[in-house]
């Protein structure tokens, strides 16, 4: 009888989608999917491609990425720059017909900057409508710093009307929320409720911090710009986060945020998350990090 390789021994069901390993790649790396069969030959058991929005947009002005080596960072105002879901899904249609896709591929959408917040929803299920039968799994960004009024949409009653309809555009698609780090624990608490009411299937915790106090001193006046933190200083918070809602509530997590090392990556795993991904970690890491992380 042939022996399993490590990677088929850590196989994982989550959201009824079977994944080959536990570790992913976060949304934001490739948010146009133009290397989804790259992550999976580096040995990522899963790619989350976007944030997409329905329309194309070119992002925020330049520069929108600053790096904190000492603090083991990264500071980025990107803005959802991405060329729009309909070329999103064309390009994931053709490399799935050509049979490169050889692992699950999430799909994060956001709201497009100019539709306003009060049209949101209709924003998010044009995108929807666009990916959904390319996607394994939808992730509902609502956490990104980056576009203005979208952390709103955290808010009960906006969130209560998002994903009530998400959900039942999705039919049957496993629809995650993405919640942000900055969130005290009653807001938390309350996002999961809603998100429990709506049929939700999964949390993504969590996303990148508006908050500096963690950053190296020497590196106060890089982190100051306007974007969200990532990397290291995420590290100790984003596993708080886990383990409080593994605590309150019965959703499969994916724990994101500060994995640098395969010791975060167990850490996280021990707080309850059922999978893992990295961004910053794979920066400053490289693929000798994924090799290190890919039998967890």
């Amino acid at each position: 009888m042939q022996t399993p390789s490590p990677a088929q021994q850590q196989a994982v069901d989550v959201c009824g989608i079977r994944f080959p390993n536990r570790l992913g790649l976060a949304a934001g790396m490739d948010k146009d999917g133009v290397a989804v069969p790259t992550w999976a030959a580096l040995g990522f058991g899963h790619v989350e491609v976007g944030t997409v929005t329905a329309m194309p947009q070119p992002g925020n002005p330049r520069p929108r990425l600053v790096r904190l080596p000492d603090s083991g960072a990264l500071v980025n105002a990107m803005g959802f720059n991405n060329a729009g879901a309909q070329a999103l899904a064309q390009r994931l249609r053709e490399q799935r017909d050509r049979g490169l896709v050889h692992i699950p591929v999430g799909l994060s959408i956001g709201k497009s900057k100019l539709t306003p917040v009060e049209h949101a929803t209709q924003d998010y299920l044009r995108s929807l409508a666009a990916v959904r039968d390319v996607a394994d799994y939808l992730a509902v960004n609502v956490s990104s710093p980056n576009t203005p009024g979208l952390r709103s949409l955290q808010d009960a009653d906006p969130l209560r009307a998002l994903l009530a309809e998400v959900v039942r555009a999705a039919v049957g698609l496993p629809v995650l929320v993405k919640l942000a780090p900055d969130l005290t624990e009653p807001a938390v608490e309350q996002a999961l409720q809603v998100a429990t009411d709506a049929g939700v299937s999964g949390i993504i915790a969590g996303n990148t911090t508006l908050r500096r106090e963690s950053v190296h001193t020497g590196e106060a006046h890089l982190a100051a710009v306007a974007g969200g933190l990532s990397g290291r200083p995420l590290t100790e918070r984003s596993r708080q986060m886990v383990r409080h809602i593994v605590r309150v509530s019965d959703f499969p997590v994916i724990g994101v945020g500060g994995i640098m090392t395969a010791d975060d990556a167990r850490a996280m795993l021990d707080a309850g998350a059922r999978l893992v991904q990295v961004y910053t970690g794979l920066v400053y890491g490289g693929p000798a990090l994924v090799r290190g992380l890919r039998t967890l």
